[in-house]
């Protein structure tokens, strides 16, 4: 694959991870479920964190969870190939998220998927 298909993606998980703001790496990443409440009592999710996974293989950067604030939504974002194939995931917070399908990029199709309702609610989407 050329040099310039795998640049498209690059810039892209890098405009993810500057707009969510919020892409912390916990040390601590077992499999509690906790909700917490920031300072206007709002509930705080946990939410599973991937910065690029590629099919039928585990994550291989950015594994981990972070904090979506009341703002900022668990997602899951899904580029695929213009026929139909899964190329790349990738999972976190962001900021503004909404649900959206099929959105051309270049020669990809970007979906995301957005969630609040539970911790790690992200992780099956």
């Amino acid at each position: 694959m050329g040099k310039s298909l795998l640049l498209g993606p690059l810039i892209l998980f890098c405009c993810f991870k500057v707009l969510s703001g919020s892409l912390r790496e916990k040390a601590n990443i077992d499999d509690e479920m906790v909700f917490s409440e920031d300072n206007s009592g709002e509930k705080v999710v946990q939410c599973r964190m991937c910065h690029l996974q590629f099919p039928g293989e585990k994550c291989t950067r950015g594994r981990g969870r972070c904090m979506a604030t009341p703002e900022e939504a668990c997602t899951v974002g899904k580029i695929f190939t213009r026929d139909g194939s899964l190329w790349l995931t990738f999972m976190g917070c962001l900021k503004n998220c909404a649900n959206v399908r099929n959105i051309p990029w270049s020669i990809y199709l970007v979906s995301f998927k957005c969630c609040r309702g539970y911790n790690l609610c992200n992780e099956n989407l």
